[in-house]
């Protein structure tokens, strides 16, 4: 008998369904986070009724990397993705993931969405994982232009052929009269919804994976929710500036951003539209809420929610202009910093409503969930189950989270950095072992990461500290 129809007969409880939310790009700046000039209602309520993450990390601040090492249950290290263009199951043929261990259990184990990463060029999904084939659809190649836009692009014509910048997608942003539906995103929701409903009367239980895509490039949506963030209310944020003393492997180039129409190749980005960015990015938030609280709705409506586990998790971080920098791609809190949110069954959850300041990481998602599920853990994995914290959110927990970033390029340098409860330490060195830079932040003092402090003589102590938890590593960095 599977172990999962084993543990619901020994309890006499039907087993723990689990709706697996995964967000792109999706930063802690929500108003359950305390960004009250969010509007977020459906998630910020996911968070009055669960368990509300405050210090979650992921492991590489870009989507691939991190995805599979949510979903391999192992760090980029083991996985060997440090890149969009590479995947899990060519890296390691015989894992065993997330959705694939419920599978094995006797789990109807479903993707909608983004789940596993998707490239332009070839799909990242992994049938292994599901019980069918996974269900993506992706951003339409159909643009709704402004008039603005197209202005853009007429004036671009006038310029002679070898002066025209090299466009590689339309315009970063948009805001278009369509309805949700138009979208991906809504796409997803229906086709949640419409599961939800088929798998509620099938004898399984079920893992559904649910990827929304917003707020990811370009910012597209409806104008609807465009108009929650009036023009006027944006404002560039206090630390539009390089970090002070931090090394150069540090920061990027934005070249996530300059592949979008009317984004320079090189140099700033002008005010006018780095507002319009932030704005953009405000509004596809509200947008992906909207379509939570759909999927959210229609669980409840069905009478699955005693018995499902819900897990809402962003695969990175972001930045909005912060250090000078847009997009992901750093070992900054900004980059590494993610939203994680619990809502478990009343039987593995003490109260609703409540806050863990534990520090936790996203390689830490496949135990935690097999073990509430009341499957075995398979003996690969590399994090830590933090089903104690939803029944004890104050207790002591781990001394650190690691994240490490790879910069393209020849010279392969890569960025470790470590998180305690009241510092970040990260070190960068090129291929050979070479040092390319170490930075040094005081979070309780600096929390905007605004001064490295690495250099300052007075802070010797805490750099040696620092140092011997990074290299110490995670196996060490454990609950107390």
């Amino acid at each position: 008998m599977p172990l999962a129809s084993h543990a619901a007969e020994k309890s006499s409880k039907p087993p723990m369904n689990v709706l697996f939310i995964a967000v792109d790009d999706l930063r802690p700046e929500l108003a359950c986070y305390g960004a009250a000039h969010m509007n977020t209602p459906h998630i910020d309520r996911l968070a009055q009724e669960g368990t509300l993450f405050e210090n979650a990390y992921c492991q590489f601040a870009v989507c691939n990397p991190s995805r599979a090492s949510v979903l391999g249950g192992v760090r980029p290290d083991t996985t060997k993705v440090m890149a969009n263009n590479k995947f899990l199951r060519p890296m390691m043929p015989d894992v065993v993931t997330l959705p694939q261990h419920f599978k094995n259990h006797d789990y109807t184990s479903l993707s909608l969405g983004k789940i596993f990463h998707h490239s332009e060029r070839e799909p990242g999904d992994d049938p292994q994982s599901w019980s069918e084939p996974a269900w993506y659809h992706g951003e339409p190649y159909r643009q709704w232009f402004t008039k603005e836009s197209n202005d853009f692009l007429a004036s671009l014509k006038k310029l002679p052929p070898d002066k025209r910048p090299k466009i590689l997608r339309a315009p970063p942003f948009e805001a278009s009269p369509e309805s949700d539906d138009v979208y991906p995103d809504g796409m997803t929701a229906l086709k949640a919804i419409e599961t939800l409903q088929r798998v509620k009367n099938e004898n399984r239980p079920f893992f559904l994976g649910v990827g929304f895509v917003k707020p990811h490039l370009p910012f597209t949506c409806p104008q609807k929710y465009w108009d929650l963030y009036p023009e006027e209310s944006i404002k560039l944020p206090d630390n539009y500036c390089r970090t002070k003393g931090a090394p150069e492997p540090a920061f990027h180039n934005g070249y996530e951003l300059r592949t979008y129409g009317g984004i320079p190749a090189t140099g700033d980005i002008d005010d006018a539209t780095a507002l319009k960015l932030i704005r953009g990015y405000r509004a596809c938030v509200s947008f992906m809420d909207a379509q939570v609280g759909r999927v959210l709705a229609e669980l409840d409506r069905l009478g699955l929610r005693e018995n499902t586990l819900v897990v809402f998790w962003g695969d990175h971080g972001y930045h909005l202009g912060e250090h000078r920098l847009f997009t992901k791609m750093t070992n900054f809190e900004l980059g590494t910093h993610v939203p994680l949110i619990v809502r478990a069954p009343s039987s593995a959850q003490r109260a609703a409503g409540q806050r863990s300041s534990a520090l936790v990481e996203l390689v830490d998602l496949y135990p935690t969930l097999t073990e509430l599920a009341g499957l075995e853990l398979p003996t690969h994995l590399e994090g830590t189950s933090f089903a104690p914290l939803l029944q004890e959110p104050t207790k002591p927990w781990k001394k650190a989270a690691f994240s490490q970033y790879l910069r393209p390029g020849k010279e392969g340098i890569m960025g470790r950095s470590v998180r305690t409860t009241d510092w970040r330490y990260t070190e960068w060195k090129d291929r050979e072992g070479n040092d390319m830079g170490v930075e040094l932040y005081d979070e309780k003092k600096d929390p905007q990461e605004d001064t490295n402090i690495a250099s300052d003589a007075a802070n010797a102590d805490k750099m040696k500290e620092m140092s011997a938890i990074l290299h110490a590593g995670w196996k060490v960095a454990g609950p107390r």
